[in-house]
């Protein structure tokens, strides 16, 4: 099934994570935002000589807002983080598959098919209070405009998925959607680091500098599985799948962190786990002869 790409996408992200975790502790965001763009680039442009795609497309503008709007949502997403705790800002950000699921049941609705999307809608809720349980999210009074913003990440990541699927059901290959979404993050971090400044080699320790490659090519290939997710398979059933990057988040932590899950944290990951198994069987049982492109 084309939606369980999702579930690669998320590995790969998480897997990114650690990367940048440990790269944080010398370089700022809009240097890791930079380097994981321009490896992003580099990596991506030689898998598309191989594969024989061209770089130019016939859609310029579609990528262009897909671009903005995916690195707004990132940049957000590290404003968040900034100011956040973290398990906040990562559930205010992983509202974005809820936002999906609203846009998706919203035209539904416009067109008279909710019947259709309503048990898929439910998984994707359900998923989403499984994330909660994990993450256990607070937010005090003077935090509020950083909430809005982590908001607004979530909201914007959701934009930039219906995006992705725009793309795929015209036909624009995957490798190509990736390539310029990396451009744009690169050209947004180099501009972040011209007001930012640059961090002197000499005090960048080799933790960190050895992860600058893998992070690159971790988020290509992230992205790269989640808009083949998107743009193949049911929107709905992506959108719930995408939480499965918080279990394999969670394990990392766990693993190679030291960090310590309680027993309501387990509990939600079985949540999670549940929801994306029960959303793929609804989407077996119940539509198994809609194509891709309908969402």
């Amino acid at each position: 099934m084309q939606a369980l790409w999702m579930i690669w996408g998320s590995f790969f992200f998480a897997t990114m994570a650690v990367g940048i975790k440990i790269a944080s502790n010398d370089f700022n965001l809009f240097e890791l935002v930079f380097y994981r763009g321009v490896v992003s680039v580099v990596f991506m442009a030689l898998v598309m000589r191989a594969r024989g795609t061209p770089l130019r497309t016939p859609v310029p503008m579609m990528h262009a807002w897909r671009s903005f709007i995916g690195v707004l949502s990132l940049g957000a997403w590290f404003y968040a983080i900034a100011h956040l705790p973290l398990a906040t800002a990562m559930t205010l950000n992983y509202m974005s598959g809820v936002w999906v699921a609203a846009f998706i049941v919203g035209g539904a609705l416009l067109y008279g098919q909710a019947q259709r999307q309503g048990s898929l809608m439910a998984t994707v809720l359900l998923g989403f209070v499984g994330v909660v349980m994990m993450l256990r999210p607070t937010l005090d009074q003077n935090q509020l405009f950083a909430g809005l913003i982590g908001l607004l990440s979530g909201l914007g990541a959701a934009l930039a998925y219906m995006q992705v699927t725009a793309l795929g059901k015209i036909g624009e290959p995957e490798g190509r959607t990736v390539f310029y979404f990396s451009l744009g993050s690169a050209l947004v971090g180099l501009v972040g680091i011209a007001f930012t400044g640059l961090t002197p080699w000499t005090a960048v320790r080799w933790q960190s500098t050895i992860w600058l490659i893998p992070i690159g090519v971790l988020g290509a290939l992230g992205q790269w599985c989640m808009t083949r997710a998107y743009s193949r398979g049911s929107t709905l059933l992506v959108a719930n799948l995408q939480y499965s990057g918080i279990v394999f988040g969670a394990f990392y932590s766990l693993v190679l962190f030291g960090d310590q899950i309680p027993l309501l944290g387990w509990a939600g990951m079985g949540v999670i786990v549940a929801s994306g198994l029960l959303a793929t069987m609804l989407r077996t049982r119940t539509l198994p002869n809609t194509p891709a492109e309908e969402h």
